[in-house]
C-alpha cells in the first residue's frame, strides 16, 4: 500500500451556502493537509485523513471572515481544525469512489460520505508522479452546532443550512 501527501499548493477546499435565500456566498480554506494510503488507481479499501485549518477561511470579505472565525460559527480559538478520517472507501464506478468517514467540526463528530473521482496521474517537471482528484459533498451546518442565524424581514433566514463542499487537488508521493 502506497502513501500519498496532499499537496497544499495544488489542493483547494471550496464551499458555498445560500445567503438571504436568494444568492450564494462562496469561500475557501487556504490551509489543508492530509494523507491518502492506497493505490490511487484503485482506492477501494484505502485510507484518507484530512485536516483543514479553520482560521484560514476566506470569503473575500474580512468582516464576514472574522465573524466566521468567531464563536458564532467555527470558534477557531477552541476548534482550530476540521478533520476527516475515512472508515471505508468503495468503488462506485470507473474512477469514482464513495468515501465514508468521520468528520469533526466545531467539537462535533458525525459520519459523512464524500463522492470522489480519480482524475489520473502525471509526472511533474521534476519527474515525480502526482495524482489528481476531485470530490464533493453536502452537509447540514446545524448538525455541527453551527446554528447562528438571523431572521429576515421578508421571511426566511440570512444563512442557509446546506453547505456544498468541493475539493480539488493533487497528491504527491510520501518520501
Amino acid at each position: 500500500m502506497s502513501k500519498w501527501i496532499l499537496d497544499g499548493a495544488h489542493t483547494n477546499v471550496n464551499f458555498s451556502v445560500k445567503h438571504m435565500m436568494v444568492s450564494k456566498v462562496k469561500g475557501s480554506f487556504e490551509k489543508i493537509e492530509g494523507t491518502v494510503e492506497g493505490d490511487p488507481e484503485n482506492l477501494a479499501g484505502g485510507k484518507v485523513n484530512v485536516k483543514i485549518d479553520t482560521s484560514t477561511i476566506n470569503t473575500n470579505n474580512e468582516d464576514r471572515d472574522n465573524h466566521l472565525r468567531s464563536a458564532d460559527f467555527f470558534d477557531v480559538e477552541n476548534h482550530p481544525a476540521i478533520e476527516f478520517e475515512s472508515t471505508d472507501i468503495k468503488a462506485k464506478g470507473d474512477d469514482t469512489y464513495e468515501v465514508v468517514g468521520n468528520i469533526s467540526m466545531n467539537g462535533v463528530t458525525k459520519e459523512h460520505t464524500f463522492e470522489f473521482e480519480y482524475n489520473g496521474t502525471g509526472k511533474n517537471p521534476w519527474g515525480v508522479t502526482v495524482v489528481g482528484f476531485e470530490g464533493s459533498t453536502k452537509l447540514s451546518r446545524k448538525e455541527f452546532g453551527l446554528t447562528w442565524n438571523q431572521a429576515l424581514e421578508t421571511g426566511g433566514f440570512l444563512v442557509g443550512d446546506e453547505i456544498k463542499i468541493t475539493i480539488e487537488g493533487q497528491l504527491n508521493p510520501a518520501e
